[in-house]
């Protein structure tokens, strides 16, 4: 093995670097994405996130996973399996630990988004990977920041499987209690959501001219989600004193339904919420006062809910819908009484599921801390 690097760490010890492409085994997979059968016996990686299947195998043994294009990202798999073209497959070889490279790697993919190249579609070449190097300590010290890292990433996994749960419960829930929007097996009454509107408008077009680095909140699809806001990625405008901002301001209790593109995607704007509006591709609902909010927004958002209201989609290619198709969304109504507990359960939930974000954020940050102490040699 030729030494590339001496790094002094501190001052007590030296750490070596190394090529990747030295201490590993680069290959791609050979097959186009159509080739997956999600009934398979193998994994199937390609350049998504989350594997699916296949019917048959190309590699097997201890690997780290590089998606080549579109959504860059790393993973980690021990077993046989096949590949996407343009995801590598990288193998380590006796001197390095396949856990302490995945979590190099999944330190180093901000440096391979970097990197990448291509208009649309970003991709990385495979120079980038073999030219990369990596800190290379004594194997048995690899396995020692390796096991560190495992618990980091245990505890990072667990609240995260944990708001999952949270959000199946809250599903749950609603099935429980009021049943299958598509069946509607308990015999609710139905009505035509605009019976159930006291107002509805879409948002501002045009409004990238007042965006600012402070000011109020501007809502785009991106912030709504299935039933929740999604609050991480907010813009903000300096807000004209015109009739169109009055018309597209939003009021506490008001649901933000996706209205192009991902239809149906709900939110429910809470108490003491920052001055907002939303931009066009999102409406207000606004109910009367003999419905709840967080009852509609999680009837849309259900499985049966989604069923229904992909229904009302008539854009082929470019989803969208107007206001016609929106009113005449079928919704069940059972008694407010019942809706408003639905709300104070979900409340309960969201609260738990609050503590849980709360612990995410925090071993997220851990996480982050040791994976960035593991390769300057301050962990072990």
């Amino acid at each position: 093995m030729e030494l590339i690097v001496n790094e002094r760490i501190g001052n007590n010890f030296r750490i070596m670097k190394e090529l990747i492409g030295n201490i590993t085994s680069i290959r791609t997979g050979k097959l186009d994405v159509n080739a997956e059968n999600p009934n398979g016996k193998y994994p199937f990686f390609t350049c998504s996130k989350k594997h699916t299947y296949i019917d048959d195998y190309a590699f097997e043994g201890e690997s780290i996973l590089v998606a080549g294009n579109g959504d860059l990202n790393v993973k980690y798999y021990d077993g046989k399996f096949n590949a996407y073209q343009r995801t590598y497959v990288i193998q380590p070889l006796d001197s390095l630990n396949g856990k302490y490279l995945y979590y190099f790697l999944e330190n180093y993919i901000h440096k391979l988004r970097d990197l990448s190249i291509g208009g649309v579609i970003k991709y990385i070449k495979l120079g980038n990977l073999t030219d990369a190097e990596i800190p290379l300590p004594p194997f048995s010290t690899q396995q020692k920041i390796t096991e560190v890292l495992d618990t980091a990433d245990q505890l990072r996994q667990y609240n995260k499987q944990l708001i999952e749960k949270y959000d199946a419960l809250t599903q749950s829930l609603f099935l429980e209690m009021f049943g299958d929007p598509v069946r509607n097996e308990k015999g609710w009454d139905e009505k035509r959501l605009e019976d159930l509107l006291d107002f509805l408008t879409s948002g501002s077009r045009g409004w990238a001219k007042y965006y600012s680095n402070t000011g109020d909140v501007f809502l785009r699809i991106q912030n709504v989600g299935y039933n929740k806001l999604k609050l991480d990625d907010l813009t903000y405008i300096q807000t004209p004193e015109t009739a169109e901002a009055k018309r597209t301001k939003v009021q506490a209790g008001d649901i933000i339904i996706s209205i192009t593109a991902d239809l149906g995607r709900t939110g429910v704007i809470p108490e003491n919420f920052p001055k907002a509006f939303i931009n066009q591709h999102l409406a207000i609902l606004r109910l009367k006062e003999n419905y709840n909010p967080n009852y509609v927004s999680a009837f849309i958002a259900s499985k049966g809910g989604q069923a229904l209201f992909q229904k009302l989609d008539k854009g082929g290619v470019k989803s969208g819908l107007n206001f016609t198709d929106l009113k005449s969304y079928l919704i069940f109504c059972p008694p407010l009484s019942l809706q408003n507990q639905f709300a104070e359960r979900v409340q309960m939930i969201e609260t738990q599921k609050q503590q849980a974000q709360e612990a995410l954020t925090k071993s997220e940050d851990l996480f982050q801390s040791l994976l960035q102490r593991a390769f300057k040699g301050e962990l072990v």
